[in-house]
């Protein structure tokens, strides 16, 4: 086990403070020497959680993330860029390059026995941290992993205890299933998904607990600073590296610094409306979105307005911490920037920025302490979930979430959330920045589509790596992502024929202009969805032969997938 005082003194396994203060690399011989002349880029892979489709500033946002823009308007962003809607399977898609379901994450990380259902990446996958590490790559990764099995304590007692950090066990996973077993030659960050971000739960350095923070430990700027020391470590290597940042803004609970709130402590005070038709307004003169096309969705759950909210007070300050926190991380990808300046690394590093999938509409203080949640902090304070919105959020001592307006709100203009597969659970803003490697026009939006699975092969490509057959001596699944370089190049290259998703019913099929979707095992709905993009006109009614013919493709997709069959008690 790992105690410390603070996070800065646990550089000899984190090098977190000062790289100045750790131990200098060892010298570079033999086949370190031969790789001097390496003019691979460098990868970093951040991705943020729950984050909405306009919730940055270079997509249509209020709130401040000038380092994110900057990368935008010297890079471009895609304006048709999808996730899988949910944490767990994203993860998974991302990292193997097929989907979720072939990785074995269909829904969360549940064991579920079934081979689309074990809750954890299999062993008939590679990473492309494996694959790169192979190929020469030094690999590192901060943040939010969520793509093992969970272990949990034999009674809810135990686990709160566990939760509470009262009680202290040696894993969060099964160990084999750790990032650093998957490609990973350094990790710090969270094993499992929700995390108080003052003091979180499965922390871990590599595979060992670290058991203690210090008062002022914030999970986002330990993420930052982690990151900016493995870069700092990586750059006196000769090799190229990738890191992948995962980070766990802003997801709830609702947790930012004052100082951060302050920025927006009267922002949102004018309500739902007023900053979603500001928003919009912004992604139409950016050019990120045709009204002609995309016009603005309707507000859900309309019937309340703002001026007759009786939480006003409370519903504001949720969302100007959800700004906070998403601000904060900014800050800490301008200083990672400024790293890569440092070493004279930036012109030849590839950065991309994405979002897990859409805001999530939870209503967390519904769901209390348990599993993942705690009911006291270390010291003994008692956490509340005010369900009735009497606490104001922000602190520790809370766990709140921004609820499904702000959500709505966060995913501008499209329709519904995270867990989703109508746009607004589903499309992601995708930031791509290359000095050295994209030859699109800069600050430009690439219109062509793209899915999270597209990395693998993009980086594959990138790196000159050829993607296995097999991997230690088990035959792994046939790639299913395409290489987005054509793309970065301001070329138009090969696009997905369709594109399908599937999670606890929820689910769509994109086949030539079309898309059939269903929310969480309903009926079917057909849009002509390049030409409704915020999906308003169902025209299931009106072609059902068009619904048939694409409920089997998506039924043949489910079958081959491993979608198909689910357990009889799984949704």
């Amino acid at each position: 086990m790992i105690k410390t005082l603070h996070v800065k003194i646990l550089l000899g396994l984190l090098c977190l403070g000062g790289i100045s203060r750790c131990s200098p690399p060892k010298a570079e011989t033999g086949a370190q020497t031969a790789a001097q002349e390496d003019k691979r880029p460098n990868i970093i892979l951040i991705m943020a959680d729950d984050l909405g489709f306009s919730d940055i500033g270079c997509y249509g946002s209020e709130i401040h993330t000038p380092n994110i823009d900057y990368l935008a308007s010297n890079g471009v962003r895609f304006s048709n860029f999808y996730n899988t809607s949910r944490c767990c399977p994203t993860r998974a898609a991302l990292l193997t390059g097929v989907y979720n379901h072939q990785a074995g994450i269909g829904e969360m990380t549940e064991d579920r026995s079934l081979p689309g259902y074990r809750g954890h990446l299999t062993d008939n996958v590679v990473t492309m941290a494996e694959l790169l590490k192979d190929g020469g790559y030094r690999t590192g990764m901060v943040g939010k992993w969520h793509v093992s099995n969970t272990v949990v304590q034999d009674n809810p007692q135990a686990q709160l205890a566990w939760l509470n950090h009262q009680e202290e066990h040696p894993y969060f996973s099964p160990v084999e299933q750790y990032p650093t077993n998957r490609g990973f030659e350094k990790y710090f960050g969270n094993i499992w998904g929700v995390v108080d971000f003052f003091d979180p739960f499965s922390l871990v350095s590599g595979t060992t607990p670290v058991t203690s923070v210090p008062k002022d430990y914030y999970h986002t700027d330990a993420i930052s600073d982690t990151a900016i020391a493995y870069i700092q470590e990586f750059s006196k290597s000769r090799k190229p590296f990738f890191l992948y940042v995962a980070e766990t803004a802003p997801h709830w609970p609702l947790h930012a610094l004052p100082e951060d709130i302050e920025k927006y402590q009267d922002t949102y005070k004018v309500g739902w409306d007023a900053i979603r038709e500001k928003r919009y307004q912004k992604l139409v003169e950016t050019g990120l979105i045709d009204p002609a096309t995309t016009p603005l969705s309707p507000r859900i759950d309309s019937e309340l307005s703002w001026e007759e909210n009786p939480h006003k007070e409370w519903d504001a300050r949720a969302m100007a911490v959800h700004a906070a926190m998403i601000d904060r991380m900014d800050q800490g990808i301008g200083r990672m920037i400024e790293a890569l300046r440092q070493a004279g690394e930036l012109d030849n590093t590839l950065i991309v920025f994405l979002s897990d999938n859409g805001a999530s509409p939870e209503d967390a203080m519904r769901y209390g302490p348990g599993f993942d949640r705690p009911s006291k902090t270390r010291d003994g304070r008692e956490i509340v979930y005010p369900v009735d919105k009497s606490v104001l959020p922000g602190p520790q001592t809370t766990f709140t979430s921004i609820g499904h307006r702000w959500a709505n709100v966060s995913n501008t203009p499209y329709r519904y959330a995270k867990s989703q597969s109508y746009e607004g659970g589903i499309l992601t803003p995708m930031v791509a920045y290359w000095p050295k490697g994209i030859k699109a026009k800069k600050g430009g939006v690439v219109a062509q589509q793209g899915h999270v699975m597209d990395f693998m092969a993009t980086f594959a490509e990138l790196a000159n790596v050829t993607y296995p057959t097999t991997y230690n001596g088990k035959e792994i699944k046939t790639m299913q992502g395409i290489s987005l370089v054509p793309a970065l190049e301001g070329k138009q290259g090969e696009v997905h024929r369709a594109l399908f998703n599937e999670h606890f019913g929820a689910r769509y099929v994109r086949h030539q202009g079309w898309k059939l979707v269903a929310r969480n095992n309903e009926e079917w709905n057909l849009y002509r969805i390049n030409e409704d993009e915020t999906e308003l006109n169902d025209l299931a009614g009106q072609y059902p032969a068009k619904v048939q013919e694409l409920e089997i493709m998506w039924q043949n997709w489910a079958t081959s997938n491993h979608v198909l069959p689910k357990r009889k008690d799984a949704k």
